[in-house]
């Protein structure tokens, strides 16, 4: 068994996809919407009992790897090792003989020096440094003590720096410190400002950098990738600086940005660290939890920051830890308060707001409750958290206030509450890639390509409509490769063994996924009219996109070319031909 076998064996499928989708069972299977489309209607369906995905609307589909790469934006390695992390696998012992080990000591240390260039780096660029000691009035001490750094601007400095030190490609890119440029290494990091990621031990596992200027190229921030050291679910920046303030103080607080940390530390207010953005996630919630059960959120009050302070509600109710937030002067960020006015921020920190009371003002403030429509959308902001907490007497309590807010009986709400229960109520993942450019058209090709062959998989006695088909007509490999398999062997039978399929199971397992939600209990008869009619649409375009190319190349040929296209069409017109009275005779017998 290697590791991949080992991980996907360890966990299921719709646990991993229920992290990110509201999975409802559906038969054997499971349904969602698509994370890919638009859609209305669930077509998103998982198999447990083969481990497979299928996305009807997209054409998308694969095992829980596939799912994960689609979702994360990672490659098949970032993806095996994010898994195997949850599933408990060790990866380290699938590794081949001979193949360079990644040592996490060496990867420490990889980053320790990395730092200290950085650090060496700033003092050589002005921009930089007048930004830090200037602009951001950082003390030389406070850069010192975050070993906050540059990175040069010329490509592969540092990667040319670390490999004079003695380190080889493979572990310069496991610390995600550098980034292939075509066949080339580059550095991960060009023109930045360097803030070193520490884990609670103080040992440094990654990077943020950050532009200087804010009309810079690119993103303003960017993070070292997943490595085997750093972990953006599970980091926290500044923790190892802020623990024992947290211990002393007895609560902690949260904000977005590096920045924001660094400074309010410089004043003396060490109790705050922030994580990736806003994404809180339950890894962070049980790390703090461990220090101290009293989390206040210090968030933009934008889309992202409400739905951070939701999503931490819901994780926070069910391991007993407080959420409140605080609520800084408009128009200022902790940053900036704490740089003006430090007294200021360790005051607004000191006066936090329940959570779940600090969302209902919020909305309370972005409707018209004294309308219908306004009393609506209030509802299906709030009740929704209120759903969330797992304490009974704590939902009462709400369901009571919101009662007196809206005039509204208590009645109505605990029925509205009722009628959202079918949800499941865990936070979802965010999910990464999910604005994808739809090509409408070739996911229909692809579609009846799919439909098709699962058919002709299924189907033995149907297998004659492989027929005038032709190799270019399968436009991905896995279909080519079934087509060819199905060609070769028309008498295989799917049942007996499926193994047989070797290096396209997966693509087998999704088309076995496919017949079972499209045509299970159908007739023969029905299937061959169906097979028929697929076949005639996969012919006719194909016939339809060689032509377009034909037609292109016509407007630049000479006689004896055109007369060569022409004669090429007419055949492509006699197969479609074929293939239509073909289908008629065939759909005749199968009627008699």
């Amino acid at each position: 068994m290697d590791a991949r076998d080992e991980v996907k064996s360890r966990i299921s499928i719709e646990d991993v996809i229920g992290r990110y989708l509201e999975l409802k069972k559906s038969g054997r299977n499971y349904k969602a919407l698509s994370p890919f489309t638009k859609e209305k209607t669930a077509s998103f369906i998982v198999s447990p009992e083969k481990q497979i995905w299928h996305d009807f609307s997209s054409g998308r589909g694969g095992d829980v790897f596939s799912f994960v790469m689609e979702v994360e934006g990672l490659d098949f390695r970032s993806a095996l090792e994010l898994l195997a992390r949850r599933a408990g696998v060790d990866l380290e012992k699938y590794d081949k003989p001979g193949k360079t080990k990644i040592s996490k000591s060496r990867l420490y240390d990889l980053n320790e020096i990395a730092a200290k260039f950085y650090q060496v780096q700033l003092k050589a660029n002005k921009l930089a440094f007048n930004y830090l000691f200037k602009d951001r009035k950082l003390s030389k001490e406070t850069v010192l003590h975050w070993q906050i750094g540059y990175s040069p601007n010329t490509g592969s400095a540092l990667y040319s720096f670390l490999k004079n030190k003695g380190y080889v490609d493979a572990e310069i890119q496991a610390a995600g410190l550098v980034s292939k440029r075509g066949a080339r290494l580059v550095d991960m990091f060009r023109g930045r400002l360097m803030i070193p990621l520490a884990d609670g031990q103080g040992r440094i596992i990654g990077f943020t950098a950050r532009t200087i200027k804010e009309d810079d190229y690119g993103p303003k921030y960017i993070n070292t990738p997943q490595t085997i050291l750093y972990d953006k679910s599970r980091h926290i920046f500044g923790l190892h600086f802020a623990k024992d303030s947290i211990r002393v103080n007895g609560f902690v607080v949260v904000v977005e940005g590096n920045f924001d940390v660094i400074a309010s530390h410089q004043a003396g207010i060490k109790q705050v660290i922030a994580t990736a953005g806003t994404a809180l996630t339950e890894q962070h919630l049980k790390s703090l939890s461990l220090i101290t059960n009293d989390i206040r959120l210090c968030f933009d009050a934008d889309r992202a920051g409400l739905s951070a302070t939701e999503r931490a509600i819901s994780l926070a109710s069910k391991h007993d830890i407080n959420i409140s937030v605080i609520t800084i002067p408009k128009g200022k960020d902790p940053d900036e308060l704490t740089r003006t006015d430090p007294g200021s921020w360790k005051e607004t920190i000191s006066q936090p707001i329940y959570a779940v009371d600090w969302l209902i003002d919020f909305y309370k403030s972005q409707v018209d409750l004294n309308s219908a429509p306004g009393k609506r959308r209030f509802s299906n902001l709030v009740l929704p958290i209120i759903r969330s907490l797992s304490d009974e007497v704590e939902k009462d309590h709400y369901i009571n206030l919101l009662s007196q807010i809206m005039n509204i009986r208590t009645i109505s709400l605990s029925n509205k509450i009722e009628g959202l229960k079918e949800e499941k109520q865990t936070t979802k993942l965010p999910i990464k890639v999910n604005d994808y450019q739809i090509d409408k058209g070739a996911i229909e090709e692809q579609k009846i390509q799919d439909n098709f062959l699962s058919i002709m998989l299924v189907q033995p006695r149907l297998r004659n409509n492989l027929e005038l088909l032709s190799k270019e007509m399968f436009k991905t490999h896995d279909s080519l490769e079934l087509f060819n398999f199905l060609v070769n062997q028309p008498n295989i039978n799917i049942e007996k063994d499926i193994s047989i399929f070797k290096d396209i199971i997966d693509y087998v397992k999704i088309e076995l996924l496919l017949y079972e939600e499209l045509y299970q209990g159908l007739e023969i008869s029905d299937l061959s009219r169906e097979a028929i009619h697929l076949k005639s649409r996969l012919v006719e375009s194909y016939i339809k996109n060689k032509k377009k190319k034909i037609t292109n190349k016509l407007m630049n040929a000479d006689s004896l070319e055109t007369r060569k296209l022409l004669e090429h069409v007419k055949m492509l017109d006699n197969l479609l031909n074929q293939t239509r009275e073909e289908g008629g005779i065939n759909a005749q017998e199968t009627t008699n």
